[in-house]
């Protein structure tokens, strides 16, 4: 019974430091990048960089980049928004799930087919996310909204590989 007592204590332990490392940040969104990145300002005066987990945005030089980034400029730019985020990337962004007035606006973008799931981070993301944004993405593809109205649309992925700076 003791070695039980130790095991439970030990997951809870994990779960503890799992779980603190998920930050929520409620600020004033002042720049959009692109599609998939925005500056808030927080209520400190500390600037956060965040990249919107789950999905990736066309570059602003790729076709529909503009429209995906000007989109989520015209509903967030100056507006209060909340984060929820898990871990930082390899360049020091925050990922996150942003939401203004409740709704996912990571999601919202799919929906408008301003981005792609990004499959390859999909590991970033919970199982119920995955599911609902691989579903949002396909029906944005099958109704050929934004990005997916493009005779064949390259991923940024591929566009990024495609168009490095040598």
């Amino acid at each position: 019974m003791n070695c039980l007592l130790r095991f439970f204590f030990l997951i809870c332990l994990v779960g503890i430091s799992i779980s603190a490392r998920a930050e929520e940040f409620t600020g004033a969104v002042t720049r959009v990048a692109d599609g998939d990145t925005v500056t808030v300002v927080v209520k400190n005066g500390d600037k956060i960089k965040i990249r919107l987990v789950g999905i990736d945005a066309p570059e602003k030089d790729q076709p529909h980049g503009l429209v995906s980034k000007n989109y989520l400029e015209e509903i967030v730019e100056g507006k209060q928004i909340n984060a929820r985020c898990e871990k930082k990337d390899r360049y020091r962004r925050w990922l996150c799930k942003i939401f203004l007035d409740g709704v996912d606006l990571n999601l919202r973008q799919l929906e408008l087919g301003n981005a792609w799931w990004y499959r390859a981070y999909a590991k970033d993301q919970s199982i119920g996310d995955r599911a609902v944004y691989a579903k949002a993405e396909s029906k944005a593809r099958n109704d050929k909204l934004g990005l997916w109205a493009g005779a064949s649309p390259v991923p940024p992925w591929d566009w990024r590989h495609q168009h490095k700076r040598k």
